[in-house]
């Protein structure tokens, strides 16, 4: 049987021609402190998530739902970010996200590249390059380098459907390392 995702992906990042050095060579990176996206029409963007919270009713079977924070792809190789705040010296991560992500993470490296990161931060200025996110990455959870507990370690009798992965566990960077990350991928990817 064929590897449909690798059909898939080899369908949708078929590549025509590689850059040249030249090219290469005449591109000039250049680091802002302007964001390079930026949300124009902030009620519209608004307006658009409550018009999608409106597609589950109640009565349905289906429930839940969740987003994929930041996907960045080049070349046909990804990098995934999720964004969770901390709560207790902890992010939250439900359980059917992390199998979604565990199994995308998986069918993205059969055929490609993939790096999928779980941030957790306070309240943040990610305009402020010195201000600090934690980090882990899905190969680390995989390796089991992070706990998989759903089970709060402070109190045993709360368990949820949910995992809970807790600061210690993650690394501590700035937002411009984090940037120096992210580009370093996008590297590995030409």
């Amino acid at each position: 049987m064929k590897n449909e995702t690798s059909d898939l992906i080899d369908t949708l990042y078929e590549k025509k021609s590689v850059p040249t050095a030249d090219l290469k060579m005449n591109q000039m990176v250049r680091k802002s402190p302007k964001a390079k996206y930026q949300i124009f029409d902030e009620g519209e963007f608004t307006r658009g998530r409550e018009v999608l919270g409106n597609l589950i009713v109640r009565g349905m079977l289906a429930s839940g739902g969740t987003d994929i924070d930041w996907l960045i792809e080049h070349n046909g190789s990804f990098v995934i970010l999720e964004f969770k705040g901390f709560h207790n010296d902890k992010i939250n991560i439900p359980m059917g996200q992390m199998i979604a992500y565990e199994r995308l993470h998986e069918k993205l490296n059969q055929a490609t590249k993939c790096y999928l990161y779980f941030i957790g931060c306070d309240d943040i200025d990610f305009s402020n390059p010195d201000s600090k996110v934690w980090l882990f990455e899905m190969k680390q959870w995989k390796l089991g380098g992070i706990p998989k507990t759903t089970r709060d370690i402070y109190d045993s009798q709360v368990k949820q459907n949910k995992f809970m992965v807790y600061r210690e566990y993650m690394e501590e960077i700035s937002v411009e390392q984090l940037r120096i990350v992210i580009d370093s991928h996008w590297k590995e990817f030409e």
